[in-house]
């Protein structure tokens, strides 16, 4: 109030000082929020040491340059052989996106429209009752809206090596219950991704994964990523894949993609990402001075828009307002920020994709263990993105190892629990020939239950992998570990009976709590056919 005293000039004299004061202040803010290469390998480093990870890669984006790219770790724990900024990994749902730019790709040349329907393009799609049938649009496929429940039928090919087809998955989408009102509440869904790399096939003439690397891969000298495992011809770089699901950490098979890799196929690394993240910062625009472009703006804005509204985070420490799902992304606010992410997990790999476009910076990180990696993933990108907010240390890398190893020890328990009851379980009246048969579910399939030696075994007729011995656990409830073991998919296996004796149904579901929702043996219902 007192400058009002001061003459005119003294008045404009303090304003200018006061302004430079000013942008002194928010220069050393500026420069305080930035993170350098030197740091993020210090942050990266920290994590690896925290968590049981054979590998990993880190890039990051910012302001239209690469500040940091790098390997760490090992591509396999056998050979030793450490990774790089061009080791490729599974970036498993992180395809996605590159699903829903194929779709772009395909409304800017008028070969479909967003809210085309499509039983139009795909006559043979199905959907649980006629009304959703005949009015699910191309969008519905991508949103996550469709009101199925979270990982509705990824049985089909969860594991892999399953003989379902995509004419099997077109057809089954019948069988399934809803759990929901269509378009009212985001359930995450794989298998509708499958037909939108159907729709993309039929509408281009090539295959999902021919259009992927010849209409987005090349175009961005994505020159060492490839849109399936099959494509790799020289796997000298390949990461191999980990897990610690038995305590210890182990190479496991890699996981091939079935039907199309539109919900999860692709193989990349953290230098070729960074021309995915520039594209996306750039709205569609890439090459020398943003000369080209790969979808419009508007186009992008529809990929960067919520459809399908989420919960919101209560987190005061960012701030958040909306949360949603876009089309192939998630999209929520941080601290007055957009923020566009998305993560991926297959047996053995784990990606994460974080951009702040308000900041003009994008992360990504791979790592080739299952479980420890998300836990990395997840804490070092926290770290570089609340940097860059100019937020305090919250010392993420600390506390999701904490977490990590408090849920892991958790789970343990129950589980062992659980066969130490089998272990000691009276089986002296048990009649395996009450139990064997083959039953039948409508969407997956035949299972069989049969004797061996002596014992009682399960198996799937169409997914080889998941057959296994039932270990009688209690009234009439089995547990059976299953053949395959490269993720946490044990479970439980209850029958019932009829007057006779005789059994006749079969429900399952997993032993642990912790189980991927992909094995989503809640949704069979076996009956007995023989």
């Amino acid at each position: 109030m007192y400058l009002c005293f001061y003459q005119s000039n003294k008045k404009l004299n303090i304003m200018k000082s006061f302004s430079k004061l000013l942008v002194a202040i928010l220069l050393c803010s500026s420069v305080n929020a930035q993170m350098n290469s030197k740091e993020i390998d210090s942050l990266v480093n920290y994590a690896m040491s925290k968590f049981n990870v054979a590998g990993a890669a880190v890039a990051v984006v910012k302001d239209g340059k690469i500040i940091h790219k790098k390997g760490y770790g090992v591509k396999s724990i056998e050979s030793k052989r450490p990774v790089n900024e061009h080791t490729q990994f599974a970036i498993a749902s992180n395809s996605k996106a590159f699903t829903t730019a194929a779709l772009a790709i395909l409304v800017e040349e008028g070969k479909i429209k967003w809210l085309d329907k499509v039983k139009d393009h795909i006559p043979e799609f199905t959907m649980y009752n006629k009304y959703v049938e005949d009015n699910f649009n191309i969008q519905d496929l991508v949103t996550h809206r469709s009101g199925l429940p979270l990982g509705m039928g990824d049985l089909m090919f969860f594991p892999d090596g399953s003989d379902f087809t995509i004419d099997d998955l077109l057809s089954n989408f019948k069988h399934f219950k809803p759990e929901s009102a269509f378009r009212t509440k985001w359930d995450y869904d794989n298998l509708l991704y499958l037909v939108a790399g159907e729709l993309i096939a039929r509408k281009s003439g090539m295959t999902w994964e021919s259009f992927i690397k010849t209409r987005i891969l090349v175009p961005l000298n994505m020159d060492n990523s490839y849109a399936s495992l099959d494509q790799i011809k020289d796997t000298s770089n390949l990461s191999a894949s980990h897990s610690t699901e038995t305590g210890t950490i182990r190479v496991i098979p890699t996981f091939k993609e079935m039907i199309n890799g539109a919900a999860g196929g692709i193989f990349s690394n953290v230098d070729d990402l960074c021309q995915w993240m520039l594209l996306q910062l750039n709205r569609g625009k890439y090459g020398e001075g943003l000369s080209k472009q790969l979808f419009t703006g508007l186009n992008h804005k529809e990929m960067w828009k919520i459809h399908t509204v989420m919960g919101v985070n209560p987190n005061p420490r960012y701030n958040s307002h909306f949360s949603g799902y876009g089309l192939g992304w998630f999209l929520s606010d941080v601290k007055g920020n957009m923020k566009v992410e998305h993560t991926g997990g297959l047996p053995g790999m784990l990606s994460n994709t974080v951009m702040i476009p308000d900041l003009n910076l994008g992360i990504v990180i791979l790592t080739n263990t299952s479980n420890d990696g998300g836990g990395l993933f997840s804490s070092v990108a926290n770290a570089i993105v609340d940097r860059y907010l100019e937020l305090d240390d919250f010392k993420w890398v600390d506390k999701y190892a904490a977490y990590f190893k408090q849920r892991i020890s958790g789970n343990d328990d129950f589980t062992k629990k659980v066969w130490k009851d089998v272990s000691v379980a009276d089986v002296s009246n048990i009649k395996p020939e009450n139990y064997i048969g083959s039953y039948k579910d409508s969407w997956f399939g035949g299972m069989e239950v049969f004797k061996n030696n002596d014992k009682l075994y399960i198996k799937s007729l169409r997914s080889p992998k998941l057959n296994g011995e039932l270990q009688y656990y209690k009234d009439h409830t089995f547990a059976v570990k299953w053949e395959y073991q490269d993720m946490n998919a044990d479970a439980f296996v209850t029958f019932t009976f009829d007057d006779m004796g005789k059994a006749q149904n079969i429900k399952i579901k997993g032993i642990s709590s912790n189980i991927d929702f992909s094995f989503d043996f809640q949704h069979l219902d076996l009956k007995r056919v023989n």
